[in-house]
């Protein structure tokens, strides 16, 4: 028995890297070379999700998700480095698997495809790119399990259960997938509020290194500065804007034209973090930035709490939630702030073996599902999800 692999995802790329590993050889050499995160024996069934260590002898090289695709079909999902990508198919190597392009695999793994099954390739290829390993997961999950197996289901049950139960099973997926979404392909947490309330220090102490300039100059930021954090399961770019406020907004050009990048950068985030002053009054917050929030995700984050409070939260528009309370200069009430973030964004409750939808065109057709009669509409939607439009 042989077994094949190739690096599905090129160099640098993203944060994640997928090597895929098929033949008959395959489980066997990764039983060997793969410790599972328990002292329970590895299951490497079809449609499994197996979290571990790939180790070359006692020393581990990488955590990694394996995708159990099929039989002797895996998917290794590892961390981006060059270095540990071309260690574990070094390792794989050795250990007798023939080492080939990502180009050869897909003729081979397309050419043993019967019947064609869309959402499996999306999944692969959208692994490509994923951001995290509990995105991996999530991807992984689709191809075998997760929404192929739920739209499989439906035709079986097409005529078995009410019409209704499949389109609130939809909607569910539809509500699910908008989390999962920021764990594959990462968020956007923009950083907004007058100037001077510290949000360059709070950049800088997300990111655990310098990258905005910090000075007690009132407006010092003139223009996006942003840092990539990870803050698991998430993947996040954060920026840090220019501080907003009306005075500034009527003044120079560059002041106008940062004042607008601010405003742009709160229209493209999936999250806004309020940063205020918590020596000031509450009168620092001007009424034009608090309504460009009202139909925002908003965190309030009142800043420079090692400092004596002027802060009166009571002011606040209810709809902005409950205040946290930092000092991002002495770095406490970060992990309040990190939690608040996970919540807001409703990426606690995610897991490896939720069904979602990845792509546009999935989206799409669980929306046109919703809306379809029961019966011969139906099921032809529900073709398309499994095989692509050619089935229609």
């Amino acid at each position: 028995m042989s077994a094949f692999a190739a690096v599905m995802t090129g160099r640098g790329s993203g944060a994640i890297a997928t090597i895929q590993l098929n033949g008959g050889a395959a489980e066997a050499i990764l039983t060997k070379l793969l410790r599972g995160m328990s002292n329970k024996p590895l299951d490497l069934t079809t449609g499994r999700i197996v979290l571990g260590h790939v180790a070359d002898g006692d020393e581990v090289v990488d955590q990694v998700t394996v995708g159990c695709e099929g039989p002797d079909v895996f998917a290794i999902h590892c961390h981006g480095n060059p270095l540990i990508v071309e260690r574990i198919m070094g390792l794989l190597q050795r250990n007798g698997v023939q080492l080939i392009t990502a180009e050869q695999l897909l003729v081979r793994t397309l050419a043993a495809q019967l019947p064609p099954d869309s959402i499996a390739a999306e999944a692969k290829l959208a692994l490509t790119t994923v951001r995290t390993i509990a995105g991996a997961e999530i991807l992984a999950h689709q191809i075998e399990s997760g929404l192929s197996a739920k739209v499989r289901q439906w035709r079986q049950q097409l005529n078995a259960v009410p019409f209704t139960q499949i389109i609130a099973e939809a909607e569910q997926i539809l509500r699910d997938s908008e989390s999962a979404r920021l764990i594959i392909s990462g968020c956007t947490i923009a950083l907004v509020g007058p100037p001077n309330t510290g949000k360059s220090t709070l950049l800088n102490t997300l990111a655990g290194r310098e990258k905005a300039v910090v000075t007690d100059i009132w407006g010092t930021t003139r223009d996006w500065v942003s840092a990539e954090i990870h803050i698991p399961p998430l993947a996040a770019t954060v920026i840090d804007t220019a501080g907003l406020d009306p005075a500034l907004a009527s003044g120079g050009e560059i002041d106008r034209a940062a004042q607008q990048k601010s405003i742009e950068a709160i229209g493209h985030s999936d999250l806004v973090l309020l940063i205020l002053d918590i020596t000031q009054p509450a009168s620092q917050l001007s009424k034009p930035l608090a309504d460009k929030l009202l139909d925002k995700k908003t965190i309030v984050v009142l800043n420079k709490a090692d400092l004596p409070e002027h802060f009166d939260s009571v002011a606040l528009s209810a709809g902005l939630g409950q205040p946290i309370r930092i000092s991002a200069r002495q770095s406490t009430g970060i992990e309040e702030l990190i939690r608040a973030i996970h919540q807001a964004l409703n990426t606690t409750a995610c897991d490896g073996k939720m069904t979602i939808a990845f792509t546009p065109r999935q989206i799409s057709l669980l929306g046109q599902l919703k809306q379809a009669r029961p019966g011969v509409e139906a099921g032809r939607i529900m073709s398309q999800l499994l095989e692509g439009p050619s089935s229609a």
